[in-house]
């Protein structure tokens, strides 16, 4: 993972980008692991871990409706949480979120599920940056540690796809 991590770094300073998170499963695994990189601060902005769905809501804007109609596990759920937290950190021109289910007891069909979604702003030439989409990932690991470390990684790998364009 801490190679995946500096090669984010990496292109967040070749490309002169800021790097926002929003983590609700991680538990802010992923902003641990850009941390220990040196000089990083330069970079990355921060992460809100929004554990609970009303942390979700107050934090980051993400709607009670949305909530209500998809839970928090959701595409609906990740993109208002990556739109929220860019939306609330104006240096930042890339965000990224997660949520998802590492278990025991999530509900049938979600056990390791995961769903992560990055955002850009828009360029300066003035090209509409896509509208962000969020990525469902079935997480191959078991156990709560594993999955955590395994999604975190996944959210890095996204950033990276992100970033490399």
């Amino acid at each position: 993972m801490h190679h995946d991590a500096t090669r984010v770094v990496q292109l967040l300073a070749l490309h002169q980008q800021r790097l926002v998170l929003a983590e609700s499963c991680t538990g802010g695994l992923v902003a641990g692991e850009l941390a220990r990189i040196p000089g990083v601060s330069q970079w990355f902005c921060g992460s809100a871990v929004t554990y609970r769905c009303d942390t979700k809501v107050k934090w980051l804007g993400v709607s009670e409706a949305t909530l209500a109609a998809h839970t928090a596990v959701s595409a609906a759920v990740a993109v208002e949480m990556v739109q929220g937290v860019l939306q609330r950190t104006p240096e930042a021109s890339i965000a990224a979120s997660v949520t998802g289910h590492l278990g025991p007891d999530a509900p049938a069909g979600f056990d390791g599920v995961v769903f992560i979604a990055v955002a850009q702003r828009d360029n300066p030439i003035g090209d509409e940056s896509p509208e962000p989409r969020a990525v469902r990932h079935v997480l191959n690991s078991q156990g709560r540690e594993p999955r955590q470390r395994e999604a975190a990684l996944l959210v890095l790998k996204e950033i990276l796809d992100a970033l490399q364009g």
